[in-house]
């Protein structure tokens, strides 16, 4: 499983058609009700669970619910790494645990021109979720030890860019040096606190130590 150190590489993709950058879909959010005490708030990376009704925006024709529908429980996911569909990664980040949103998703951060089930293909969709709890992701040793390859219990820029080529690959992306230098930079801003140019064993598992 991808810690959640890396999972926002998902999030750097970038699209060209003959040279230029396509103009990046946007999610609208309106916020149904947020808790006045809000200890941490929805990030990359994080695994969420939530309920959801989920509604057609051309009729309002209700296609799935799970407070309703199946076995009616919550469900889990992890944000940010395309475990559901691009809307959801854009549209619940900065969330507290009890917050309501209303999503209104384009087809492109949907499902597109395939549709799926009782999504018509181009449909836009409107999501009524609540996040009823928020937990930290992966984030253990062994994936530490994974891009460690010269096990001297640091990573250098060098480790993080060659894991980043090898997540790309595995997920069927092309590998680009050019993204990777920007993801490594991101990465290395936030994570190397005593900013010596590595990531520590300790800088990598500290804050999550608590799982």
């Amino acid at each position: 499983m991808i810690p959640e150190l890396w999972t926002c590489i998902f999030s750097a993709f970038f699209f060209y058609v003959h040279g230029a950058k396509l103009p990046e879909p946007e999610v609208k959010i309106e916020v149904l009700y947020k808790p006045f005490l809000c200890h941490r708030k929805s990030k990359y990376g994080d695994i969420l669970l939530v309920h959801y009704d989920g509604f057609l925006e051309s009729n309002g024709t209700m296609f799935h619910s799970s407070r309703h529908h199946g076995d009616k429980n919550p469900v889990w996911f992890t944000l940010g790494i395309r475990e559901v569909i691009k809307g959801w990664d854009k549209g619940l980040q900065g969330m507290c645990a009890g917050e309501k949103r209303k999503l209104t998703i384009p087809p492109a951060l949907a499902y597109g021109k395939e549709g799926k089930g009782k999504i018509p293909p181009e449909s836009s969709l409107i999501f009524d979720i609540e996040i009823m709890e928020i937990r930290n992701g992966p984030r253990s040793h062994e994936s530490f030890q994974e891009m460690d390859l010269n096990d001297d219990w640091k990573l250098s820029r060098s480790e993080v860019k060659e894991y980043l080529r090898k997540e790309f690959e595995r997920h069927g992306y092309a590998p680009n040096d050019t993204h990777h230098e920007v993801m490594v930079d991101d990465i290395f801003q936030k994570e190397d606190e005593d900013n010596d140019g590595y990531i520590s064993s300790r800088e990598f598992t500290y804050k999550h130590d608590e799982l």
